[in-house]
């Protein structure tokens, strides 16, 4: 029996991911055991883990502090595959800038960053912010989760903030910064939409919104044995 164990911090689409991924273990005819939960046993007891989230970074920090949910996450990265999806991603990294300046946890080099309100496509139009719709992930390098899915196809997007590490002609926060970018869209500047290291995979888009290629990528995820 596969155990999925998704993290409930009280911030994400939890129903939506788990009902994404239950579909997505019925294509694959495999059994799959799906939790919604904050225990750490059984986070620990899991053979897969997700880590979602939306809303305000600083309220998410607060409730991943209160329940150690970084603790489990950096446990958990150490011996399985471990899936973070949009503000579950962000909060991954070393800092954000929204609410005023946010602490995060830390577990991948790079920062989250505001989309300006002056963004403009090629055709010089201005772009809303937030960035909801679909958007072409342009794959940066070849991961087990991409299996199945061409590159430049359309995921589903719903965020204000971004995280930059190293997508291409963007400003990185350094340039000794590991390249754990996975994968670049562009939405007026380029901005990583993914991002990989050892056993953890994270997505700025949401892939249980995103239809046939999120389910892909679902699939590809109960699949993954890691690093």
């Amino acid at each position: 029996m596969n155990k999925v164990t998704i993290i409930d911090y009280g911030m994400g689409n939890l129903h939506s991911v788990a009902k994404a991924v239950e579909f997505a273990a019925r294509e694959l005819q495999r059994p799959v055991q799906v939790q919604i939960t904050a225990a750490p046993a059984a986070v620990a007891a899991a053979d897969r883990v997700i880590l979602p989230g939306v809303g305000a970074i600083r309220d998410c920090m607060a409730e991943i502090q209160r329940l150690k949910v970084g603790e489990m996450v950096a446990e958990a990265v150490q011996s399985k595959p471990v899936l973070a999806i949009c503000v579950g991603m962000q909060a991954l990294l070393q800092h954000s800038e929204e609410n005023g300046g946010v602490p995060c946890l830390g577990l991948l080099d790079g920062e989250v960053k505001s989309f300006s309100h002056d963004l403009q496509d090629e055709q010089g139009r201005r772009l809303k912010v937030p960035h909801i719709g679909w958007s072409r992930v342009h794959q940066r390098r070849p991961h087990p989760l991409w299996r199945g899915i061409e590159d430049g196809a359309r995921f589903y997007f719903v965020h204000s903030y971004y995280a930059r590490n190293d997508a291409p002609d963007s400003d990185s926060p350094s340039s000794d910064a590991p390249d754990i970018t996975a994968a670049v869209t562009d939405y007026g500047i380029p901005f990583a939409s993914a991002l990989s290291q050892g056993n953890l995979f994270a997505t700025q888009f949401h892939p249980e919104k995103s239809q046939n290629a999120g389910l892909t990528l679902l699939r590809n995820f109960l699949q993954w044995n890691g690093e």
